[in-house]
């Protein structure tokens, strides 16, 4: 039988891997990333390895999290739906899958730029438009594990509604934004710039950040419905 205990230690990774994915995806790169501009990025880089190099930290624990909590919630919500706990659980391994790729393109930069003798051969001026080129790439990776991360979210808001596990609010606040990512990742992918559509997924991006930490909170504060909660040996 899941205890409560269970669903907490769900609930604070879930924490974690938000807190964390925070850092590594949102603040770091602010700091470090110039768009468009190869040589101050470079420069930012180099006077900011710290900071980097705890984003890469970051990133790691985000992808250890991820994995046990993925497991977590597929034995948590098989009771209610085995094919989409099935589809929930493959689609986040599958976005894990990508962030690993990813995490070797974001670290490309400062190979690049770490001035070792192999690379004397290039200039500066390509070695930095190379490394900004990586960057770039890193960022459209992420646009491309939104896409299975929509995918596991639909799963698991269907989950949440069919079960009483948690509150039916919180499912539908998932389902409906985890279109903001699925739009988000395509417009992007796709190079396609409206202000209208830029609006709409902020709008859903704002409602399922809002419900995921909804659970998570839920489920560290005052975890789940333990009759529904029942697994076969």
């Amino acid at each position: 039988m899941i205890t409560q205990s269970y669903a907490r230690t769900a609930g604070l990774l879930y924490l974690v891997s938000a807190v964390f994915g925070a850092f590594s995806i949102g603040y770091v790169p602010s700091i470090i990333i110039e768009a468009g501009d190869a040589a101050t990025t470079a420069t930012n880089l180099l006077a900011n390895t710290t900071l980097f190099n705890l984003g890469i930290l970051g990133d790691v624990v985000v992808l250890l999290v991820e994995v046990v909590l993925t497991v977590m919630l597929y034995v948590m919500f098989k009771p209610v739906s085995h094919t989409l706990s099935l589809i929930a659980a493959w689609s986040r391994l599958a976005m894990v899958l990508v962030m690993a790729i990813n995490l070797l393109l974001n670290i490309m930069p400062v190979v690049l730029l770490s001035g070792a003798e192999y690379l004397s051969a290039f200039e500066t001026t390509q070695l930095q438009p190379a490394a900004l080129a990586f960057f770039d790439a890193h960022a459209l990776g992420i646009y491309v594990w939104q896409l299975f991360f929509s995918m596991h979210l639909i799963a698991l808001g269907t989950m949440i509604i069919k079960s009483d596990l948690l509150p039916r609010i919180l499912g539908w606040m998932i389902i409906v934004g985890a279109f903001g990512y699925f739009i988000q990742a395509i417009t992007h992918l796709m190079h396609i710039e409206n202000a209208a559509i830029t609006m709409i997924y902020i709008g859903l991006l704002v409602v399922v950040t809002i419900g995921e930490l909804a659970v998570a909170f839920w489920l560290l504060i005052k975890g789940i419905n333990l009759p529904s909660t029942k697994v076969k040996s």
